[in-house]
């Protein structure tokens, strides 16, 4: 399978894969997670009446809202909209996503037989993500597309609690307690991952990003057993299709040198890491991150003071993406990430 980053001379030359590659670029990239709506009036008017995973499954929702921040910051990357558990919807888990609550899975996974009972998935399963996809691609033109899926841990850390967790407590329960089940679901949302993320690339996604949202929640050494090889499966497996993979985690300063051995092409640092050591914890690859997302509510001067800061550690990465340290806080003003996005293409001109 060809990299889309290939197809289109211009696309390949971004600023966002060539800074994903190590490759000297014109200014430093910029993107944020959750871009895709969260703060936006036109993305709530958008979704006014339509639930989340319903309009991750409308093609012509997807593709507004994953343009809506393109439009409006002028970012150096757009972000696939859609969600981590979508793919497990695709394939016929019963759960939906309560607003204010988050994934709630209606039969939690508790016995290998329950593992068993979760299809593979297959690109039939996802029509409307290729369609979507490729509708994006055109639209975007030089603009990078990155697809995203949630990594083994995370996703199963939502089937195994039923929902959202702050100890993670049935999770760690199965991992320690009941091995072979444990072994048996994250090969299943690997393959499954994996599956997905193929899918994107397949349509012309250009780079990839690996969500272990709650990979922060393990010790070094239980993460390093019981939950990288997992998600080293769905790297490298997506490698083979030579597209940038960025690999990121909250609170994962303890094994960021892991999560980049694992298959990272960039590792994402969050805003607890000082970026220089995230730099030297990443061993030699590419970086994203970090700005604390509630710097966006200081005084923006504030703000950009500290956004030079990250964006002069950053020039001492062999490449380097710009990002908040997490996902965009839902009550941001707009005109704050706006006002980012031009300071640090400007600040960051070679």
């Amino acid at each position: 399978m060809p990299a889309a980053s290939t197809t289109d001379p211009a696309l390949h030359a971004s600023a966002f894969l060539s800074a994903a590659r190590g490759e000297p670029v014109t200014h430093t990239p910029v993107w944020f997670m959750r871009q895709a709506g969260r703060s936006l009036p036109e993305y709530r008017a958008l979704r006014e009446g339509v639930s989340m995973l319903e309009s991750c499954m409308r093609p012509d929702l997807v593709v507004e809202i994953t343009l809506q921040p393109v439009r409006r910051y002028g970012v150096d990357a757009a972000i696939f909209f859609s969600d981590i558990v979508l793919p497990l919807k695709a394939v016929g888990v019963d759960l939906d996503i309560t607003p204010g609550v988050g994934p709630v899975v209606a039969s939690p996974v508790r016995t290998l037989a329950d593992v068993e009972a979760i299809p593979d998935l297959t690109p039939e399963h996802v029509g409307f993500v290729t369609e979507s996809v490729r509708a994006l691609v055109g639209e975007l033109g030089a603009t990078p597309l990155i697809g995203f899926a949630g990594a083994p841990f995370t996703v199963a850390s939502y089937l195994v609690e039923g929902g959202p967790s702050k100890d993670h407590a049935r999770t760690k329960a199965m991992m320690f307690g009941a091995p072979e089940v444990w072994a048996a679901l994250m090969a299943k949302i690997a393959g499954i991952a994996a599956a997905y993320l193929e899918v994107q690339v397949e349509a012309g996604a250009s780079a990839v990003q690996l969500f272990d949202s709650w990979a922060g929640a393990v010790s070094r050494a239980d993460y390093e057993q019981h939950v990288m090889p997992w998600s080293a499966q769905v790297l490298e497996r997506i490698g083979a299709t030579g597209v940038p993979r960025i690999h990121f985690g909250v609170g994962t300063g303890e094994i960021l040198d892991l999560m980049g051995a694992a298959g990272a092409d960039v590792v994402g640092v969050d805003w607890r890491v000082p970026l220089a050591a995230g730099i030297e914890r990443a061993g030699g690859r590419a970086v994203q991150g970090n700005l604390d997302p509630t710097l966006v509510f200081a005084p923006t001067e504030v703000m950009l003071e500290r956004a030079r800061e990250v964006v002069e550690v950053g020039r001492t990465a062999p490449g380097h993406v710009f990002n908040l340290g997490h996902g965009v806080i839902p009550a941001t003003d707009p005109d704050q990430l706006a006002r980012l996005t031009d300071f640090v293409h400007e600040v960051s001109q070679r």
